[in-house]
């Protein structure tokens, strides 16, 4: 039996951060699958951009819904949900075959999990699956920025808004968030924040200071940018005093 091929490619933030390594692999491939979380899904029509520019169809595939109802069990929330995303893609690749790609928003490598889904979907059927890096968003934070992600001598922590005050009550005191949601910033004001929303794309969005005075500049900011193309997606570096 002939194994289908997968191709996993980073895209960066959008059309203008797609390597040339990445366009090259995108247009071997058949097409491409994409999760629609709703029918007007903004971030969907991002993927679809990209694939378009390469010649290549997109199959959209509609996203599980993932139980949010449980903070506490977030893990089993997550697996469960990507369990639900191995079934319905291997019902595409098993009916379509040839050379599918998945298009990962920044790297693949970095707070995304299209790689576990793709080696549960390898267990299950014959596949073959390379992947491809993109520009991730930290490095683009501090394109953007103008800055290195750490002083001379210290490292950086990358971690979610959700983990922030844990990881910050462990000690760490150079740390670059992602997954931002609804940043949770007190406590902090007299840390540094260098922060950017949408980086990419024609919505970006940028702020920098003591927490304490550009608080509520990034709030407006981030309102500035859902309102321009219906999602804000941001990512920002806080540096203890």
């Amino acid at each position: 039996m002939t194994a289908t091929k997968v191709r996993i490619l980073g895209i960066g933030m959008g059309p203008s951060q797609v390597t040339a390594e990445v366009a090259e692999a995108l247009r071997t491939c058949d097409y491409v699958i994409a999760a629609a979380k709703s029918d007007d899904d903004p971030l969907l029509s991002v993927r679809r951009a990209v694939a378009e520019d390469h010649g290549v169809p997109v199959l959209a595939v509609p996203d599980p819904e993932r139980d949010r109802s449980d903070s506490g069990d977030y893990v089993t929330a997550v697996r469960d949900w990507h369990e639900a995303r191995v079934d319905a893609y291997e019902k595409v690749l098993r009916a379509r075959g040839g050379t599918a790609a998945f298009l990962v928003w920044g790297d693949p490598s970095l707070y995304d999990s299209t790689i576990r889904v793709v080696e549960q979907l390898a267990d299950r059927m014959p596949l073959e699956y390379d992947v491809l890096p993109g520009i991730s968003a930290p490095q683009l934070l501090a394109a953007r920025h103008r800055m290195v992600l750490h002083p001379v001598g210290v490292p950086v922590h990358i971690t979610t808004a959700r983990r922030l005050h844990d990881d910050i009550a462990a000690g760490q005191r150079n740390v670059c968030v992602m997954l931002g949601g609804s940043p949770d910033l007190s406590g902090l004001g007299d840390w540094s924040i260098w922060w950017g929303a949408n980086l990419g794309d024609a919505s970006e969005e940028l702020v920098a200071g003591r927490v304490a005075d550009v608080a509520e500049e990034i709030d407006r900011a981030k309102s500035r940018a859902k309102q321009k193309v219906g999602w804000a997606m941001d990512v920002y570096l806080l540096r203890a005093p």
